[in-house]
């Protein structure tokens, strides 16, 4: 039987690039969208091109009122579509960025860095802990900046390291449903991410660049991959993890 994963913001950048791989890795994968349904029926379009299962369900990580009709409408997809009351994966891509010097950050700012990128994380992941299937996976995502510095991502690097610190607990407390728990934190990649900084900017990409032992940015092929042997059966004793994918930043 196929596993079936759920990668919020998965409509194009490092959510894209994680469920094209888990495809390619023989999952089946459900993509959230919050804005751009196009987007994320073409990623679903792609992935039926490998021969896998797929669907999109619209989703704002920051509204966490709407994550329990959210789950109602999962569960109905997961019966409907794969006669299954549960799903393997969640995968907690979603977010935004909001970059700037701590002087400078406004609440507005703060609050929806907050509600995206950590509460939308937790009250998220217990809406669905009733239809993730014992033994599965979750998978949160952090950055690279929670152990190197870089001026303007202070409330984002902060809010991503209690992310870090909530996927240890959850890890704990997942445990005796045997469902494991594991941060994977990119360097900087090569996306449309914060106005496409690390991508379109040549003066940025080249501050990472020098940064990184490998002497690039990172691109999104760099991450998907990993983060979909992660949820193979070879990585199954991984559990309570920061795993850095950044080429070896500020080393």
């Amino acid at each position: 039987m196929s596993t079936i994963s759920l990668v919020t913001g998965a409509s194009r950048g490092l959510g894209r690039n994680t469920a094209l791989s888990i495809a390619r890795h023989g999952g089946d994968v459900i993509v959230t969208w919050q804005s751009r349904s196009d987007e994320a029926e073409a990623v679903v379009a792609e992935i039926k091109a490998l021969g896998r299962n797929a669907m999109a369900l619209q989703l704002d990580t920051g509204k966490v009122s709407d994550f329990g009709q959210f789950a109602e409408r999962l569960g109905k997809a997961l019966r409907d579509t794969w006669q299954r009351d549960t799903f393997d994966h969640l995968i907690n891509n979603a977010g935004h960025g909001d970059y700037a010097l701590i002087v400078d950050t406004t609440e507005a700012q703060f609050d929806r860095l907050v509600d995206v990128h950590f509460k939308g994380v937790l009250f998220l992941t217990q809406a669905l802990l009733p239809l993730i299937a014992d033994g599965g996976r979750i998978i949160n995502l952090s950055s690279g900046l929670t152990r190197v510095s870089f001026p303007g991502y202070g409330a984002y690097a902060a809010v991503k390291g209690a992310v870090e610190i909530l996927s240890i607990y959850m890890a704990k407390e997942l445990g005796s449903r045997a469902i494991t728990v594991n941060t994977v934190a990119p360097g900087a990649i090569e996306t449309d991410f914060g106005g496409g900084a690390v991508r379109d900017n040549p003066d940025v990409n080249k501050i990472f660049a020098d940064m990184t032992a490998l002497g690039r940015a990172g691109v999104p092929d760099d991450i998907g991959p990993m983060i979909a042997s992660l949820l193979s059966a070879d990585n199954r004793w991984v559990n309570a993890q920061r795993i850095e994918v950044s080429g070896g930043q500020g080393i």
